[in-house]
């Protein structure tokens, strides 16, 4: 018994403190998603300009004439 908790103990503690790799300090902090926000802002206004820019395609009239709605034959 007295084995078993002193193996959780030292495995307890060599696992203190890690929690993974290290963050570089540019992406911690408030300005670098406000810098991520108005690059995506920008993006999505090119976007929006590029669609606006292209011209309106009309729809042209049938090639084929279709036959009436009506039914033809019933009970």
């Amino acid at each position: 018994m007295k084995a078993m908790v002193v193996a959780f103990a030292v495995l307890s503690s060599a696992a203190c403190g890690v929690i993974g790799s290290p963050i570089p300090p540019e992406d911690v902090g408030v300005a670098p998603v406000i810098e991520r926000q108005q690059r995506l802002d920008a993006l999505e206004a090119a976007k929006q300009e590029a669609l606006e820019s292209q011209p309106a395609v009309e729809p042209q009239g049938q090639d084929v004439e279709l036959p009436d709605l009506r039914p033809v034959g019933t009970r």
